[in-house]
């Protein structure tokens, strides 16, 4: 099984993500049954260069999957968005300067399913 690394080198080589890429990037993610800060960082890189690209449409929901589970699946804040995760996610939405579709539906997500939803986080949307 290839590293994140690995897989986040090629990724961002062509700057598209295919079927194929998906499926092998979401055997490593999930691996351990669960997504790392480390891991949740990669996930908005690749997205800040493959937005707006032809995409597999499986990574849009393996991005959300992630992400939230990321959030809101943690040991600390069950099911909740806490003060240090909305830092981290409105910096990681804000940090290329654009709030893409993909973020946008991350954000819908969220706000949908967890017991909260950060006002700095309303602002995004």
């Amino acid at each position: 099984m290839k590293t994140l690394q690995e897989l986040k080198d090629e990724f961002l080589a062509d700057g598209i993500i295919d079927a194929n890429e998906v499926e092998e990037l979401e055997k490593v993610l999930f691996a351990d049954g669960k997504i790392d800060l480390e891991e949740a960082n990669m996930l908005f890189d690749i997205n800040n260069v493959v937005s707006g690209k032809n995409n597999a449409v499986a990574w849009n929901k393996l991005f959300i999957r992630a992400i939230s589970s990321y959030l809101l699946d943690d040991e600390n804040t069950p099911g909740l968005i806490d003060e240090d995760e909305a830092e981290w996610l409105y910096s990681k939405i804000k940090g290329d300067g654009q709030i893409d579709a993909l973020e946008r539906e991350l954000l819908i997500n969220l706000k949908s399913n967890a017991k909260n939803f950060p006002p700095k986080l309303e602002e995004l949307l």
